[in-house]
């Protein structure tokens, strides 16, 4: 049975990772190593300088391309790296259409850096496809969209995208569709399968699950993809280091499982937080009253963990934030324990009070990553919080 035909668990944990042929060892060994003995010049055993490979990093790559579907992956030392590596795509004079409601950072990046290259960025609304045709412009290379987004938890039609990105291509205009597909992982959602030409993720999250590494990744479909990826690798450094992508690679063997008690926890806190008499509002695609609710039915084969819901205000949000004891308050999402955040002083801070008020994203609004712990424990924590408001 080739790699492709077989299950996705069976996937995460042997693609790319064949035992270590020299000891037999299960696990990719850390191959902390900078440089590699050559025989001669010119002949090596396919290791030059760790910059630009690492046998680590090619056991990580091999198997983020198989669990994606793609042609190739690239990891980088953030997700933020591997947006940067994204757009080292385009040429100054370039226009590339954004979704308007994705993690803080990434406008940030566009904006404040990119931008200063003459790399035009227009941001709308993806979920309404008549913004994402009236906004592509004759010189847009790339449309980036994030789904579902952070934290508003709206849901974009990948494939409906991907068709209006391939019409232009049949016009003779070349545009490539990246997806941020950090919130789902390739075990909820595969948007390759869907049209997508670009995978994005920061490895931080679900992939490497335990939240003690940092990391990125680009899976991409083409050979131009792998060329262009792998010259920014060598060209920047902005690489995974080889303990980075052993700690990923320990991750992954467990993603199924660690998926499927995410969600099912995710779904637990959901119900619960849509009965509270105190919260107005819960955003959970799995919800049936989530306004594309049949659209993640579709296009992904599980709703995740994240959550939003509304707590009124600031002060609210502060108030409930300061009484969580098994969840813990901080950054990032993804991690086996349970991480509640407020996203407006937090991941989104760097939108402005008016930036965020475009998408809707107010000071009471809190974010949960629902963990795998004991999904009693978690309610009765939300429970005592929340008995503040």
């Amino acid at each position: 049975m080739t790699s492709n035909h077989r299950g996705f668990s069976t996937r995460a944990i042997h693609d790319g990772q064949s035992p270590d042929p020299t000891t037999g060892a299960v696990n990719v060994p850390i191959y902390a190593s900078s440089t590699y003995a050559q025989e001669e010049i010119g002949k090596h055993k396919g290791y030059e300088y760790s910059r630009v490979s690492n046998p680590t990093r090619t056991a990580l790559e091999e198997n983020l391309a198989s669990l994606e579907g793609g042609a190739s992956a690239h990891v980088f030392s953030s997700g933020m790296a591997a947006i940067a590596a994204l757009v080292t795509m385009l040429k100054t004079g370039d226009h590339v259409l954004c979704g308007s409601n994705v993690y803080g950072g990434t406008p940030r990046l566009f904006d404040r850096i990119i931008a200063n290259y003459g790399i035009h960025f227009t941001y709308v609304d993806t979920t309404d496809l008549n913004q994402v045709r009236r906004a592509i412009q004759a010189n847009t290379k790339l449309v980036h969209i994030e789904t579902p987004t952070n934290p508003m938890m709206q849901i974009t039609d990948i494939r409906a995208i991907a068709d209006i990105c391939h019409q232009r291509r049949k016009e003779g205009q070349e545009i490539d569709l990246s997806v941020d597909n950090t919130f789902m992982s390739p075990y909820f959602q595969r948007p390759l399968e869907w049209g997508a030409d670009i995978v994005m993720h920061s490895t931080t999250k679900f992939l490497n699950g335990h939240s003690d590494g940092l990391g990125g990744v680009l899976v991409g479909t083409t050979p131009e993809h792998k060329e262009s990826f792998a010259f920014v690798q060598k060209c920047t450094g902005g690489i995974l280091s080889p303990f980075e992508c052993f700690l990923v690679l320990r991750g992954v063997k467990t993603l199924a499982v660690r998926m499927k008690q995410h969600e099912l926890n995710g779904r637990v806190v959901a119900d619960y937080l849509a009965g509270h008499p105190k919260i107005p509002t819960v955003l959970y695609p799995g919800l049936l009253h989530h306004p594309q609710h049949e659209l993640a039915r579709r296009q992904m084969s599980g709703f995740g963990a994240l959550i939003t819901f509304e707590t009124g205000s600031f002060k609210n949000a502060n108030d409930v934030l300061r009484r969580v004891r098994v969840c813990t308050l901080g950054e990032s999402l993804g991690g086996v324990e349970t991480l509640i955040s407020h996203p407006a002083s937090m991941t989104h801070a760097a939108l402005g009070e008016e930036g965020r008020a475009k998408i809707g994203l107010s000071d009471g609004m809190v974010r949960i990553s629902v963990g795998i712990e004991d999904a009693g424990d978690l309610l009765q924590d939300l429970e005592q919080a929340l008995s503040v408001l």
